[in-house]
C-alpha cells in the first residue's frame, strides 16, 4: 500500500502509488480537489489562506482550468499533514482542534496557518511525530 494512499481518498481521487501522487503535482489537482478539503472539514477561510484566494478559484472555475501545480502542492499538503493528525489524535474532530489551536511554539499562531508552505508543513509534520511517539510537550 502507498506511503500516502489515504491522501488520494483526501481530495476525492482514486487511490494510486506514491509515483503517481508526486506527478500530481505537476499536471495540477482538478478543481474539485478544493470541495473535498471543505467536505474533510476544512473552512472556507482555511482554503482560502493556505490553498487558493476565492478571486483565483472563481477565474480557475470559469476557464475549466486545474489547479496549479503550487496550488496542488498546497492540496497535497494539507491532505497528508490532516491525514496524519487524525492517525495521531484518533479523530478528525481532535486533530482539526489541535490544527486550528495557536501554540506558543509557533509564536501563537496555529499549526494550520503553518501548512502555507513546504517548511511550516515540515514542522507541523515533525510536532504530530513528536506527539505520537510521546515525547512532545
Amino acid at each position: 500500500m502507498p506511503a500516502y494512499a489515504h491522501v488520494f481518498s483526501f481530495v476525492g481521487l482514486k487511490a494510486g502509488s506514491d509515483l503517481e501522487l508526486a506527478l500530481l503535482s505537476e499536471k495540477g489537482l482538478p478543481l474539485t480537489a478544493v470541495e473535498s478539503l471543505k467536505e474533510q472539514g476544512l473552512t472556507f477561510t482555511e482554503i482560502s489562506d493556505i490553498v487558493i484566494s476565492p478571486r483565483t478559484l472563481k477565474h480557475r472555475k470559469s476557464r475549466k482550468e486545474k489547479l496549479s501545480s503550487v496550488e496542488t502542492d498546497r492540496v497535497l499538503r494539507v491532505a497528508r499533514i490532516v491525514d496524519l493528525a487524525d492517525k495521531v489524535f484518533g479523530s478528525r474532530m481532535k486533530a482539526l482542534l489541535w490544527l486550528r489551536s495557536a501554540d506558543d511554539r509557533l509564536e501563537n499562531r496555529t499549526p494550520m496557518q503553518m501548512l502555507v508552505n513546504e517548511s511550516g508543513g515540515r514542522l507541523v509534520e515533525s510536532m504530530l511525530w513528536q506527539i505520537d511517539e510521546g515525547i512532545y510537550t
